[in-house]
């Protein structure tokens, strides 16, 4: 008879819904640890602008792979599986509880769905050519110009993630085969109970708005000068993030400090729109708990205990 699998809490949802809030109550309460499944938590020095939870949170709750990267250094989904899943094995080996926390969608689909990346092998000069294309017309014309090749992959992908975008054309490119007929997915060797946090999307773009007024204040504009000043790239893929770019675009001189706040704030509201499409509401593998309503902490506290329970009998 197998072993059972071992249990998987999935806290998932938008930009400033409230994950980190009520991923550290439940982690409390039901004596877990935290692994972010957010891909620009992971770099050193992106603090303000990341709404990175704070050294007394972390020290609170025990988290993992928070700060694992220089902002120069490059990572792949396969390397955030591999160490990811070590992380899990980890938090059970202490008798403890893992909970997987992020709005990042093919981060969390990785772990929850067994992805298995293709094994083309890298190609330095096609990628630097794509890089330098990539550069003249963009990340999201870049994504676009993916989604007309390979929607499927194109789907799935984040269109500000550069560094992605460029390895599915490498992919392509260099097998003659679309990326996505070359992904694979095995089954999960954790039983998941995935909770997905909304808020009506007025509520979530005030949120979002407070929360950059907030991280102003703190010295976020700052942050970025820091950063480039240390010769870190403005081109890199941790630089993209929202934000981010915008403030190296006002250090270079190309934009107005207003013009970069707006446009953080439009597209923060664009990524709420996608992050819609990597969790939707209908998703029967998802239970969706209000935050506008009285669905607080202890409502998905006993939802995760009876669910436990239930694992526990089979």
């Amino acid at each position: 008879m197998p072993s059972p699998k071992l249990p998987l809490i999935v806290i998932l949802g938008p930009t400033a819904v409230g994950k980190t809030n009520v991923s550290i109550a439940l982690a409390k309460k039901i004596d877990g640890e935290i692994i972010s499944a957010d891909s620009r938590l992971f770099y050193r020095g992106l603090d303000i602008g990341t709404a990175k939870p704070s050294q007394a949170e972390m020290e609170a709750i025990p988290h993992h792979l928070i700060d694992i990267l220089d902002a120069d250094e490059e990572w792949s989904l396969a390397e955030f599986q591999n160490v990811a899943n070590v992380a899990i094995n980890a938090i059970h080996a202490k008798n403890k509880l893992p909970f997987l926390v992020g709005g990042s969608g093919q981060y969390i689909r990785a772990i929850t769905q067994g992805w298995l990346p293709p094994s083309v092998p890298a190609n330095p000069a096609l990628r630097h050519a794509l890089e330098q294309w990539g550069q003249a017309i963009g990340v999201e014309a870049l994504h676009a110009k993916l989604a007309r090749i390979d929607p499927q992959v194109a789907s799935r992908m984040d269109q500000r993630n550069m560094r992605r975008i460029v390895r599915a054309f490498e992919v392509i490119y260099s097998s003659g085969r679309l990326f996505s007929e070359q992904s694979r997915q095995k089954t999960s060797p954790y039983s998941i109970i995935q909770i997905g946090l909304i808020r009506n999307r007025e509520s979530l773009y005030q949120r979002i708005d407070k929360r950059l007024e907030t991280m102003l204040s703190e010295g976020w504009e700052n942050e970025v000068m820091q950063l480039l000043a240390s010769g870190l790239s403005p081109v890199l893929p941790s630089m993209s993030a929202i934000g981010y770019a915008q403030f190296a675009q006002v250090a270079a001189g190309e934009m107005t400090r207003q013009d970069a706040i707006q446009q953080i704030k439009k597209k923060s509201r664009a990524f709420v729109r996608q992050q819609a499409n990597w969790f939707k509401k209908d998703d029967p593998l998802i239970k969706w708990f209000d935050q506008d309503t009285i669905q607080g902490v202890d409502s998905i506290e006993v939802y995760i205990r009876n669910n436990l329970e239930e694992q526990n009998k089979l």
